[in-house]
């Protein structure tokens, strides 16, 4: 199958860096923007799983998200805004957070909080939150990640879903890991930009019709992330994975932007209740990480 004309590319998903006091250290996180753009990523998705998004309150969401369209970031075709919410006020209010500045692109994420709701109460939650947010949230992207919210998007939810708001859901993200999944996505929802989380799988999906990636490993290896996107494989990718799985994932992920930016105390700190990486568990990845770039793709 050739790749599809209208893809939605690649996109990082943002890690967040944190002041002393654990603030959004906005001027990192604006230059850490920028060059994730500079390095050929098409979009930044903000506030999401690797951003410690559910750990985010509204206000200093609204702080963030001005600092980055007011450092020229366009909103309209560069932002993607993480929705984690339990409560449908709250997922609203995160959404228009975005919509005040023009950006109509969001990742949302299901409830999270109460677990076997089932497909019924899950469409009222999704279609709440899309009516409040209107017409304006023209890009919506449905976030899969039973893994972290132990709440699942079933087919027959995602079909309901597109059917209801058409205008509004534009995806699926996918970072269940499960391939079958994934295919499945692409077989019963394939007009949708079906999006791959995972790495290790991102080529082969853009091979079957596949639309792109939210990711976090963009954040540091967006060059070696970006063949992917055109369905061809880069093995080095899928050792990084690897590499950092053994790890507190995002918390591996922002070591290695620090490692990357040669700002590491920064980069290391984390909002509670996650933890930072041990120094011996730096020392080790970091070394890993390095000699897997340091190969010549196959």
């Amino acid at each position: 199958m050739p790749l599809r004309a209208n893809r939605f590319g690649l996109s990082v998903a943002l890690a967040t860096p944190f002041a002393e006091d654990r603030s959004i250290d906005l001027p990192r996180l604006v230059a850490h923007g920028r060059q994730s753009l500079a390095d050929g990523c098409a979009s930044l998705t903000v506030f999401g799983t690797t951003g410690e998004g559910a750990s985010l309150g509204l206000n200093e969401r609204q702080r963030a998200l001005g600092a980055l369209v007011g450092a020229g970031i366009d909103p309209a075709t560069q932002l993607v805004v993480g929705i984690a919410a339990a409560s449908i006020e709250d997922a609203i209010a995160q959404g228009r957070a975005g919509l005040m500045l023009g950006c109509p692109s969001f990742l949302l994420a299901p409830p999270f909080y109460f677990k076997g709701a089932g497909d019924e109460g899950l469409f009222d939650w999704f279609a709440a939150v899309l009516t409040g947010l209107g017409s304006k949230a023209s890009n919506v992207i449905l976030y899969h990640i039973p893994q972290v919210t132990s709440v699942g998007l079933s087919m027959a939810l995602v079909d309901r879903l597109k059917k209801a708001f058409p205008k509004q859901v534009a995806g699926v993200k996918d970072s269940s890991g499960d391939w079958d999944n994934a295919q499945a996505l692409l077989k019963h929802h394939g007009e949708l930009h079906i999006l791959i989380g995972d790495e290790r799988l991102l080529a082969k999906a853009m091979n079957l019709g596949a639309s792109g990636a939210i990711t976090g490993l963009a954040n540091i290896a967006p060059d070696l992330m970006k063949p992917l996107i055109d369905g061809i494989e880069e093995p080095r990718v899928n050792a990084m994975v690897e590499a950092v799985l053994p790890f507190a994932v995002t918390a591996a992920v922002k070591a290695l932007v620090g490692h990357r930016r040669k700002d590491p105390m920064a980069w290391s700190r984390m909002r509670a209740p996650l933890k930072s990486l041990g120094e011996a568990e730096c020392v080790k990845l970091f070394a890993t990480i390095d000699a897997i770039r340091a190969k010549r793709a196959a």
